[in-house]
């Protein structure tokens, strides 16, 4: 049976998709119905899926998370396919959309203000988008190094946020708009670094424009409180999961 491993953040990871996977450790968010599951189930894969909620490109690379190790270490050499999901948390995306949904008089707490202030902050915002391309490109590197024999994709984030001129209740104009540049440097950002390293690249953004969170039919939860028997504020819901499964499927030539 092949080898596949899936690293990244929340976004792979599935947080508040039922039912969490067996094993998974306290709050990595991991479901069994993540789309490293589903594509593994599709194409009878051994999956070793280390994604976890809150990881960073430097808990890919070389921070511990928790009690897990850093997740390019279940990288052995043998697997056929790797995905990449990761470089939200490194520039504040989710957090900054969370900190935009909460009510003005929350945000000017004492206990949160400075944080949420820093999170909003657009000159802060640019400078952690600085650093991302070349924290991308150099997980890519390193997978591609350990992996040699292995396709490595990485898969960009789902859409969240409407189109330019929507509405995206309860954040504000301005906070939405800065989202929506923080998604699309980041989406550039992992392109260049899957081009840059030789890895393939799903589109998920891309695919997704029209299933944000406000849509119809959406593919990502809106904003709301995170409560856990529901999927997670901000992140992939279980139809969103299936689609980018079925682009990998669609990219991998296993369709």
């Amino acid at each position: 049976m092949s080898r596949y491993v899936a690293l990244g953040s929340s976004m792979a990871a599935g947080p508040g998709i039922r039912p969490s996977a067996a094993g998974a450790p306290f709050r990595s968010g991991r479901s069994a119905r993540n789309y490293a599951h589903l594509v593994a189930e599709r194409l009878n894969l051994d999956l070793v899926d280390v994604t976890f909620s809150g990881a960073t490109t430097a808990h890919v690379l070389v921070d511990r998370q928790r009690s897990a190790e850093p997740q390019i270490q279940a990288l052995d050499g043998t697997e056929e396919l790797v995905t990449i999901t990761i470089g939200g948390n490194d520039v504040g995306y989710v957090p900054l959309l969370m900190a935009a949904s909460l009510p003005a008089v929350v945000r000017r707490l004492p206990p949160f203000a400075t944080g949420l202030r820093e999170l909003l902050d657009p000159d802060a915002r640019e400078k952690a988008l600085d650093g991302i391309g070349a924290a991308l490109h150099a997980v890519g590197a390193a997978v591609r190094q350990r992996s040699p024999r292995a396709r490595v994709v990485f898969v960009d984030y789902l859409t969240l946020l409407p189109p330019d001129g929507e509405a995206a209740t309860p954040l504000s104009v301005e906070h939405a708009n800065l989202g929506r540049v923080v998604a699309r440097r980041l989406a550039d950002a992992t392109a260049e670094a899957a081009q840059g390293t030789g890895c393939e690249l799903v589109r998920a953004g891309q695919a997704s424009r029209n299933h944000h969170g406000w849509s119809a039919d959406p593919w990502a939860v809106a904003a709301g409180l995170p409560l856990p028997w529901r999927p997670a504020p901000f992140h992939p819901n279980a139809a969103g999961m299936r689609a980018v499964a079925g682009l990998i499927l669609e990219q991998i030539g296993g369709a």
